[in-house]
């Protein structure tokens, strides 16, 4: 009875909260706060409403866990582009104790799946067909991962609280962001394409900053989880609803693969640095193992002597990063069906040999193995992270995704979801690259219940066996270089986080043969130079929008979302 009345009163505070929000903000956007202090908790993420949700499951007395939770469903309310049930990502959480888990709920081949389905009778990938569409779909994770998570970590027992304030969302609609009504006008045509019945997203006028956004479906949907817990989702009337949408555009997921779908506990990657301690995930994301190598190979090098965007530190900086995606290429995928090489990989006499031909003053040559030349495009971000701390000192780190902005650009008819193109990130065919220009090999070859190789890289961080960073982003193939250089930027160049999190970004993916960056990101006479060594440069609207979370040793919390999107940082 007592869960009873806090539930009906949390509800009836939520009612009146979002009712004057809805009235208070009907055209105009919301007030984007970037950059928070606190001195008890935290949360960053990609959308105020679902900031100000996770703020007020922590006031209510729930953990880490609980807000990180409720902050999951409010974003596959608020931010459809990538916020999701429809998808999957990873979980990390570090606990008051110094216990670190990781929550692997990727999604995953389905049991139809072949190796060769991306290709034509001539063994030629077909251009799209794993990107939009039924066909491009893995089963998804999200909700079960969510409620795994609950069940094992969770405070606050009533899982009915974390899920309430994301169906109201929902029910009452909300103003969009600019952000969100552009990108909602840019995909209007994909929309129509791949969804026969009429859905929330489009309407006759073009979106703007304001416009009411409803998505009564949705809600009907989120009410049986909420009421049905995993059994609303993976079974009954929603999951019928899924085989229907593949059944009617050439999919393949199943009612089975659906039931079968469980989300993994995997062991953290775990990696000192100087000081620090870094923590992140295993496969089958590559992030952890990336970012785990990479700082291992920067770590005897003067950095801070060198200073930041220097011609030394980034000529080695990239360098590492070539090295480290030729192994991801080849050595990284799902190690319940490939044996993934993580100890000899992080060894560091592995480490050694790979720099063995290092030079200090040349460039060195990513191997050839494309015909022609392709672009890799960054100006899309399609996956979001969330960071919290809660003031008892529990930090989670998640990275969740659909794949491709609005994923296959295919809503389930009747349950109001984007569904994934997460098939994407297999290797559709050796040495042919994804969407993000990423290569692959026998690793994370396409195989039924596997899950596909990613770039995510949720974080955490301690100094003196305490959190000190948790951080995380979007951006594909970037994303594991964005978490190393802001990293980095605290931990060497001495940047506050916010000066860390805003700095112009650069990376290095092994092919194509460039250092993508953003515009300003180094002095015309660095360029000069690296260009002398053999570098070569391709400019890019944004690398990563990074949301990240610095507790100071005074305990002091300062969270900051990066100015490059409409991140939300909220403390208490």
């Amino acid at each position: 009875m007592k869960v009873f009345y806090q539930f009906s009163f949390y509800g009836l505070f939520l009612l009146v909260s979002l009712s004057a929000c809805k009235q208070s903000i009907p055209n105009s956007d919301y007030k984007i706060q970037q950059t928070a202090t606190s001195s008890k908790a935290m949360v960053v993420s990609a959308h105020p409403l679902a900031s100000k949700v996770g703020t007020d499951i922590l006031k209510m007395g729930g953990n880490a866990i609980d807000a990180t939770i409720a902050v999951q469903f409010a974003l596959a309310v608020t931010y459809p582009r990538a916020g999701n049930i429809g998808g999957g990502g990873f979980m990390l959480i570090r606990q008051n104790d110094g216990t670190v888990s990781s929550l692997d709920y990727r999604e995953k081949a389905p049991s139809r799946a072949t190796r060769d389905m991306y290709l034509d009778s001539l063994g030629n990938v077909i251009a799209g067909l794993s990107q939009r569409g039924a066909l491009a779909v893995g089963v998804p994770g999200s909700v079960d991962g969510l409620i795994t998570a609950h069940q094992k970590y969770g405070k606050l027992k009533d899982f009915k609280v974390l899920i309430e304030p994301a169906i109201q969302l929902a029910a009452q609609g909300f103003g969009i962001t600019k952000m969100e009504a552009e990108r909602l006008n840019k995909f209007k045509a994909d929309f129509q394409k791949f969804n026969e019945a009429t859905i929330p997203f489009l309407k006759a006028t073009p979106w703007k900053a304001g416009d009411q956004l409803l998505q009564k479906e949705l809600a009907a949907t989120l009410r049986l989880i909420r009421d049905q817990g995993r059994a609303g989702f993976y079974e009954g009337a929603t999951a019928a609803k899924i085989v229907k949408e593949m059944e009617s555009n050439h999919g393949i997921i199943s009612l089975k693969d659906l039931k079968n779908y469980q989300s993994k506990w995997r062991t953290a990657i775990t990696v000192p640095y100087k000081d620090y301690t870094v923590y992140s995930m295993p496969p089958p994301s590559s992030g952890g193992v990336a970012l785990a190598q990479l700082l291992k190979i920067v770590a005897a090098a003067p950095l801070q002597d060198w200073g930041f965007h220097s011609t030394a530190a980034t000529h080695l900086m990239v360098e590492a990063e070539r090295r480290v995606y030729a192994d991801r290429a080849q050595h990284l995928g799902d190690m319940d069906f490939y044996p993934v090489p993580t100890d000899s990989l992080l060894h560091q006499d592995y480490l050694q040999a790979r720099m063995k031909n290092f030079s200090d003053q040349q460039a060195s040559e990513s191997e050839a193995i494309l015909a022609g030349k392709f672009d890799v495009q960054l100006e899309s971000f399609e996956t979001t992270h969330t960071s919290v701390v809660d003031e008892a000192g529990n930090a989670v780190s998640v990275t969740t995704t659909l794949n491709s902005n609005y994923g296959s650009k295919v809503m389930v008819d009747g349950a109001g979801f984007f569904l994934n193109n997460e098939m994407d990130d297999f290797s559709a065919k050796p040495g042919v690259p994804n969407q993000f220009g990423l290569i692959g090999a026998e690793a994370n070859a396409i195989q039924p219940e596997k899950r596909m190789l990613s770039s995510m890289t949720p974080t955490i961080i301690t100094k003196n066996d305490k959190v000190f960073l948790v951080l995380g982003t979007p951006g594909g193939s970037t994303i594991i270089t964005s978490v190393f250089q802001v990293f980095l930027n605290v931990a060497e160049f001495g940047m506050s986080l916010e000066e860390a999190v805003n700095a112009k970004r650069f990376h290095h993916q092994w092919l194509p043969d460039e250092i993508m960056h953003e515009a300003g990101a180094f002095e015309e006479a660095t360029i000069k130079e690296l260009k002398a060594m053999g570098h070569q440069f391709n400019e890019k609207k944004y690398i990563g929008l990074v949301k990240a979370i610095q507790v100071l040793a005074d305990g002091k919390m300062i969270g900051v979302g990066d100015a490059r999107s409409e991140d939300h940082a909220a403390g208490l």
